[in-house]
C-alpha cells in the first residue's frame, strides 16, 4: 500500500491501491468556495433525477440506462481531446479501479430507479442515502482515515433527522416495502462508488474518471436490459425529454461537479453532505408529482441539515 496525501484531508496520509507507474494528478489549489459551491451544484443537479425518473416512465434500468449513456456520448469527444494532449493518465490498475466504480454506479441507479414506482419519491431517496454510514466506516477500517469526533456527532444528527422522516412507516405498523429495502441497497452501492472514485481521483482527473466508469456503466446496462427482454427505445417525445434531462443534468452536470469535489474532498466529507439531496428532492416533488410533505418530514429536514453543517464544520476547522 502506497501513501498520498490529499490536500483537502487536513494533510492527513490516507491509503490508496499501489500504482507505481503511476503519480497522483496535479490539482491546481481551489478556495473552499468554489470546492462547496461544485458538491452545492452536485446536491442539487442529482437531487432532481428522482423527478427526472418519474416522468420517463420507465424500468429502472432502461432510465438508467439513458442516463449514463446519454453522459457517456456527450463526454466521449472530451475525453478523446484530454487523451490526445497526455492529460488522461494511464496504467491497468487505474483503469480497473474506474471500471469498477462504473460497476457499482450501474447498480446503485438500477436498483434505485425500480424503488422509486415502489414507494414514494422521498422515502426512496431517503433511504438510497444511507451510504454515509458506509463511507464513514470502509474510510475508517479500510483507508485508515482519521475521522474527527465531530462527524460521527454529525453524522449521528443527520441520520436521526432521516429516521424522523421514515420513522413513520418503520414503526409505525406499515414497515418497510420492497421499494425501501431496494433504495437501502442502492445507497450501498452508492457509498461504494464514492470510495472507489474517491480512489481514483488521487491520480485521475475529474473528466477521465467520470466518462470511463459511466463507459462501462452503460455497457453493462445494455447488456443487463437484453437479458431481461427490456426494449431500450420506441418511447414518445416526452419520455425521450425527461432521460435526456436526466442524461445531461443530473449524470453530466451533476457527477463532474461531485467527482470534482471528490478530487479536494475525502468521500467521508461528500457523503454526509449530499443527505441534503432528499429534502430537495421532497421539495421538489411537491408541485411537479403532487406529493405532499408532513410535519414530521419538514422537520426531520431540519435536522439532517444540522447534521450536514456539523459535518462539514469540524472538517473546516
Amino acid at each position: 500500500m502506497s501513501r498520498v496525501v490529499l490536500p483537502a484531508t487536513g494533510g492527513q496520509p490516507i491509503s490508496a491501491p499501489a500504482v507505481p507507474p503511476l503519480a497522483p494528478v496535479a490539482k491546481a489549489s481551489a478556495s473552499k468556495a468554489r470546492i462547496y459551491g461544485a458538491l452545492a451544484l452536485g446536491v442539487v443537479c442529482i437531487g432532481l433525477s428522482a423527478i427526472f425518473t418519474r416522468y420517463a416512465q420507465l424500468p429502472g434500468t432502461v432510465s438508467a440506462l439513458y442516463r449514463v449513456g446519454i453522459a457517456a456520448i456527450v463526454l466521449a469527444p472530451l475525453f478523446v481531446r484530454s487523451a490526445r494532449r497526455g492529460i488522461v493518465m494511464r496504467g491497468k490498475k487505474l483503469w480497473l479501479l474506474a471500471a469498477a466504480a462504473g460497476l457499482f454506479f450501474m447498480l446503485d441507479v438500477a436498483i434505485w430507479n425500480t424503488s422509486l414506482f415502489l414507494t414514494n419519491v422521498a422515502n426512496a431517496t431517503l433511504m438510497a442515502n444511507d451510504a454515509p454510514i458506509v463511507v464513514g466506516l470502509v474510510a475508517l477500517l479500510v483507508f485508515r482515515e482519521r475521522l474527527r469526533i465531530s462527524y460521527w456527532l454529525g453524522l449521528a444528527v443527520a441520520l436521526c433527522g432521516m429516521g424522523i422522516i421514515v420513522g413513520h412507516d418503520v414503526f409505525g405498523g406499515t414497515g418497510l416495502g420492497v421499494g425501501d429495502l431496494l433504495a437501502l441497497l442502492a445507497g450501498f452501492f452508492y457509498a461504494l462508488y464514492l470510495l472507489v472514485i474517491q480512489r481514483v481521483r488521487v491520480w485521475m482527473d475529474t473528466l477521465s474518471s467520470l466518462w470511463i466508469s459511466t463507459l462501462v456503466g452503460m455497457l453493462l446496462l445494455i447488456a443487463l436490459n437484453l437479458a431481461l427482454g427490456r426494449p431500450i427505445w420506441g418511447f414518445t417525445l416526452s419520455q425521450y425529454v425527461a432521460l435526456l434531462a436526466l442524461g445531461l443534468v443530473s449524470q453530466v452536470a451533476g457527477y463532474l461537479a461531485i467527482n470534482y469535489a471528490l478530487g479536494h474532498l475525502p468521500a467521508s466529507i461528500v457523503s454526509p453532505t449530499l443527505l441534503g439531496q432528499p429534502i430537495l428532492t421532497a421539495l421538489v416533488a411537491v408541485p411537479l408529482l403532487g406529493e405532499s410533505i408532513e410535519p414530521r418530514q419538514m422537520l426531520g429536514g431540519a435536522v439532517a441539515l444540522a447534521g450536514i453543517f456539523l459535518v462539514n464544520r469540524g472538517v473546516n476547522r
